[in-house]
């Protein structure tokens, strides 16, 4: 019997914040992203065993890692200043 499995790790930005980075000092967007990584069998993914996240800023590419509370509170903030 041949069985193919392994796993796979995709990226997404989840959201696009705006403040002064860590690293360079400047006031830049930062990105939000998940790192998922994910078994898969027949390259078929089937679950997710790790979840990250870190914000990227676009002028340096400094990355910071955040928890998911951090993450669920800027989603919360993009929300209410999107319905000002």
């Amino acid at each position: 019997m041949f069985l193919l499995f392994g796993s796979r790790a995709t990226e997404q930005i989840v959201n696009v914040v705006s403040f002064v980075c860590g690293y360079c000092h400047t006031n830049a967007r930062q990105d939000v992203v998940k790192t998922a990584n994910r078994f898969t069998l027949f390259f078929v993914p089937l679950f997710t065993f790790s979840t990250r996240y870190y914000n990227e800023c676009t002028n340096c590419g400094g990355r910071t890692t955040l928890t998911r509370a951090q993450v669920d509170h800027s989603l919360s903030n993009a929300a209410r200043d999107t319905v000002r």
